[in-house]
């Protein structure tokens, strides 16, 4: 090969070189970008195969990490699916000193680039293990370009090995050249500033989930029925986007979502309920009508009781004026008044106790009847005062027509929506969670426009937001922690959703792929009760 052509090899190399370099500083995944690592190593040295290794936690040794051979059609680690079995490297032996017999250990711990010709005639290191492999597979290991990875600290964080150089017209096996050293040394910066920052990012990502957790953890300990929702949402949500990514007809087929768009929904869902920190507990806990820190029900009962134990006294009074003169039918009236009195407080404190349940709506006749209990009583309270037997505030309560909360209950726990949006949008959001606050804060929104708590319609709402109000109803249908109902079967769940699909409530086009893939199954498969998946989940 004339020096022009060597000139030409090179400058296609660098260039294979730069597009490496753009390659790996967009990867976001862990164990792809070390993959791109060692087959872009490969590549512009014409390696038959590689290690790559990388530095154990506790620094005291080297992991394999990726394992390839061409010739030997071998394939360990990264995306092949198959695991690595081989032991670390330790770096240095059971005396404490270093372990420099072996090559890649020695790489590490002197940061220094090694190039063997022929590993067969090398002294100074034992080649033992290789040996063995050859004998085993009967490959023949020859030459070995091992290169050390450091950080933008210079911290050695791994190995990169190469064995092997061929001749890519001939095929012939050639030592690694002072061109392919320098390029491998090139390519372990660039790898390693790489993967560095991969690190970083993931650590802070994580960091940053933790912190999301930890939210919903604040949530969790203040009522234990909201913090499964806060995990389940974005579970479900992520489910019906990658449903919507999977669509190959339909309105959606044109609709992709990029592994960072499903992050930042990811995201918006962990953190779609996060005003919730500023919602009462017993509001937001309220399992009947008169709950507030406890069920007032109880003081209910006491009252039914006082006028009870009243309506005795004034019996057995009666009784003892009668006692100067002998009226058996008189008595005998007196104790019938008192038993239907009795029965009369009976009657109406188990109507009371039923209807605090909030369980079913109410009728009108129902709903006057409290406020009949409520006014046409009187008892005398702790302070011997007459006072109607239902404060107006317990009137109110116990005639809710459906449900336990009150309007002013009900717009509270809707304000958390609010604050949600509020504290999300003070959040100096990157380019790509820009869309964090806008998609939490939509899933309470209807496509009809009738939602809160902006009114908006769907066309002024994200795909993605659409998607979250699905799951945050589907979850809330299905739910079986909620104080204040059972968790449906999903074929209730699915006639509801059904009906709010029709009904403008929810987006059509997203529910038909929620069902036609079968996310509603799937959900349930992991989230709800056997009991409550019945065969008829599809309508």
């Amino acid at each position: 090969m004339d020096s022009h052509d060597s000139i030409d090899s090179l400058l296609r190399r660098l260039e294979q070189l730069n597009e490496i370099g753009a390659a790996l500083s967009s990867e976001r995944d862990i164990h792809r970008l070390l993959e791109k690592i060692l087959l872009a190593a490969k590549t512009i040295t014409h390696a038959d195969g590689g290690t790559l290794y990388r530095v154990t936690e506790d620094g005291r040794a080297l992991r394999f990490e990726i394992v390839r051979n061409d010739s030997l059609g071998i394939a360990l680690g990264g995306t092949s699916g198959n695991p690595i079995k081989f032991p670390d490297l330790p770096l240095q032996d059971e005396n404490g000193a270093s372990n420099n017999s072996m090559v890649a250990v020695y790489a590490a711990i002197n940061d220094k680039t090694v190039n063997i010709a022929d590993a067969y005639s090398e002294a100074g290191f034992d080649f033992s293990g290789t040996r063995k492999f050859d004998e085993r597979t009967g490959y023949r290991s020859c030459s070995f370009l091992t290169v050390p990875m450091k950080n933008h600290e210079r911290e050695i964080i791994g190995v990169l090995q190469l064995i092997n150089s061929t001749q890519p017209d001939s095929g012939l096996v050639v030592p690694f050249s002072y061109a392919d050293q320098r390029l491998a040394e090139s390519l372990a910066s660039q790898a390693a500033i790489a993967l560095t920052n991969r690190q970083l990012i993931t650590q802070l990502e994580e960091l940053f989930e933790s912190f999301i957790n930890l939210i919903n953890l604040a949530i969790d300990e203040k009522s234990p029925y909201t913090g499964g929702h806060c995990q389940r949402v974005p579970a479900l949500t992520m489910m019906i986007a990658e449903a919507v990514n999977a669509t190959v007809e339909g309105p959606l087929a044109d609709f992709e979502m990029s592994a960072s768009d499903l992050y930042e929904l990811k995201i918006a869902g962990l953190l779609h309920d996060c005003g919730k920190v500023t919602t009462p507990v017993h509001v937001v806990d309220k399992a009947t009508k008169l709950q507030t820190i406890f069920d007032r029900i109880g003081l209910v009962d006491t009252r039914f009781e006082v006028l009870k134990r009243d309506a005795q006294i004034a019996t057995l009074r009666k009784l003892l004026d009668m006692r100067a003169k002998t009226d058996s039918a008189m008595e005998t009236t007196v104790w019938a008044d008192y038993w239907q009195e009795q029965g009369r407080l009976d009657d109406e404190r188990e109507f009371l106790r039923r209807v605090n349940v909030g369980g079913e709506a109410m009728t009108p006749e129902d709903q006057q009847r409290v406020r009949g209990i409520g006014t046409g009583r009187t008892w005398r309270n702790a302070t011997g005062v007459d006072a109607d037997f239902l404060t107006a505030d317990e009137i109110e309560n116990l005639s809710i027509r459906a449900g336990t909360l009150t309007a002013q209950e009900r717009e509270t726990i809707n304000h958390h929506i609010v604050a949600t949006i509020k504290m999300l949008e003070a959040l100096p959001w990157p380019r790509h969670l820009q869309h964090v606050s806008e998609y939490a804060g939509g899933h309470h929104e209807r496509v009809d426009g009738k939602g809160y708590p902006k009114g908006l319609t769907r066309e002024q709402m994200s795909l993605q937001a659409r998607m979250m109000g699905i799951a945050d109803i589907f979850e809330a249908l299905t739910a079986k922690d909620r104080p204040y109902k059972s968790g449906m079967k999903l074929s209730q769940a699915i006639q509801i959703m059904t009906k709010f699909s029709q009904g403008g409530h929810i987006d059509p086009d997203l529910f038909e792929v929620f069902l036609s893939h079968g996310v509603h199954q799937r959900y349930a498969e992991v989230f709800l009760d056997p009991a409550q998946i019945d065969t008829s989940a599809t309508p």
